[in-house]
Parts: C-alpha cells; sequence; structure tokens
C-alpha cells in the first residue's frame, strides 16, 4: 500500500491523504507542489526521479 507521509519532504507543509496538493516520486519522498514547481523543477533531490500527483485517499479509504 501506498505510503501517505503527512508533510512535504523540503518545507513541511501538512499534506493530508485527501489532499491535492501532495506529489511523489517511485521511492514515495513526498513535496507539496509548490515546492515541486518553484524549487524542485518536478525531480526529487532524492533519487532524481519524475514528481507525480499523488493519489488522493479519503477518509472512508485510510484504514
Amino acid at each position: 500500500m501506498l505510503e501517505m507521509r503527512p508533510e512535504c519532504g523540503r518545507c513541511g507543509g501538512a499534506l493530508p491523504p485527501a489532499s491535492g496538493e501532495a506529489v511523489i516520486c517511485s521511492f514515495e519522498c513526498t513535496f507539496c507542489v509548490a515546492c515541486a514547481v518553484r524549487v524542485l523543477e518536478h525531480r526529487c533531490p532524492n533519487c532524481g526521479g519524475e514528481l507525480v500527483g499523488r493519489p488522493r485517499r479519503m477518509a472512508a479509504d485510510a484504514a
């Protein structure tokens, strides 16, 4: 199951599971859209992989 990290790995901003403002790489490193676009240029600083939109997990699906 996909790990839903609760905060941006760069700025620490909150990214709850239902947030549409989260992006991930193939290793599940998680960042906010603002950091991904403005600073990271859509590349993970840890692995160099592409950052893409993280799927949302609604409250009922969280278990």
